[in-house]
């Protein structure tokens, strides 16, 4: 995979399985693969998007990545320094802790991610002191500076989470994770709770913001509208491996994966008149605790051939920077759609 030299993060062949447990003793019959050898990067100011339908393992990439929950196999790679990369998943809890500032995460759920007992200032100013960062005035200067830069007003830093609408929460949400300066941010589906209005709030809020303090995203959502407006480049997953990865446009315009297809048929059109046909999938989405054989992807492809149920399709480049596991993508001409 061709990669420049602005990466600021790595991940190289990430797993995740979740045990299944039965009976009283516990015993561990299974596993689910939550995330299953999954490799991509992030350049330095840019937003990799990471699109697929819930539960094929988007947020749990997020969370091994910031090790939340522990990966089972992987490596991740994270730029400190000018050149210095340092490998996550290897490093102890007072490691781990001292590079907590650099990489933080905007919760989903503005309601449930913000602790109702604490105030506006309480929360922002949190990972300012669990990071030795600044405490006392210091911290409430700062927490000032940063309630203004998400545009809420200073004067709220004492009400609680419950005087605050969806779209002030997640306000509130996104200063928390700036209050250490970081350069990485993991953004799970920070719009997906919120009107629709809010939501292009939010989105314009996410960029600005990434003008200014120079910031990273890994932005995780399943409405491909979402990602087209905010991504540089676009990971497509299904059950716990992505399936495609290229630049936006190109892969707006020109998808690899009939699993790319499918979902770029559901984007609505802005124009009435534009007539297109919306791909239904068949089926179930595959089982990640005993995922089909071949390409997870063959029970619901209407394309599939004997090959897709016998051999895992290999991760292979169609363009510069356009990446897919797919047996039959040059014999296909998918149907993709204008950004």
């Amino acid at each position: 995979m061709e990669k420049s030299n602005n990466i600021l993060l790595e991940v190289r062949s990430l797993k995740k399985y979740f045990p299944i447990e039965k009976g009283f003793l516990r015993r561990i019959v299974g596993y689910v693969r939550a995330v299953d050898k999954v490799n991509f990067y992030i350049r330095e100011g840019e937003t990799l998007g990471l699109v697929g339908e819930s539960g094929c393992g988007k947020t749990t990439i997020g969370r091994c990545i910031l090790r939340a929950i522990e990966p089972t196999e992987g490596e991740v790679f994270f730029k400190l320094g000018n050149e210095e990369m340092a490998n996550i998943t290897q490093l102890d809890k007072e490691k781990l802790r001292s590079i907590r500032k650099y990489a933080q995460m905007i919760f989903q759920d503005p309601y449930s991610s913000l602790d109702p007992r604490m105030t506006v200032l309480d929360i922002i100013g949190e990972p300012l002191l669990v990071n030795n960062i600044a405490r006392g005035k210091e911290m409430e200067e700062r927490v000032k500076e940063l309630v203004q830069v998400v545009g809420l007003d200073v004067k709220h830093l004492k009400r609680y989470p419950h005087a605050f609408s969806g779209g002030q929460r997640q306000r509130i949400g996104v200063a928390r994770a700036l209050a250490p300066n970081p350069k990485f941010i993991v953004a799970d589906e920070p719009v997906s709770a919120l009107d629709v209005s809010v939501q292009a709030q939010i989105l314009n809020l996410l960029q600005d913001l990434q003008k200014q303090f120079n910031l990273t995203y890994l932005f995780i959502s399943h409405d491909l509208s979402v990602i087209e407006h905010i991504s540089d480049r676009v990971a497509v997953m299904y059950v716990g491996k992505i399936v495609e990865m290229a630049e936006t446009e190109e892969l707006f315009l020109n998808p690899k994966h009939p699993y790319s297809e499918a979902l770029l048929s559901a984007v609505p059109k802005p124009d009435p008149h534009l007539k297109t046909k919306r791909i239904v999938l068949s089926g179930e989405v595959a089982n990640p605790a005993n995922p089909p054989s071949g390409c997870y992807f063959h029970p619901r492809c209407r394309y599939a051939k004997d090959i897709c149920t016998d051999e895992e399709p290999e991760w292979r480049e169609a363009s510069p920077a356009h990446y897919f596991a797919c047996h039959l993508s040059e014999e296909l001409a998918l149907q993709g759609v204008a950004t």
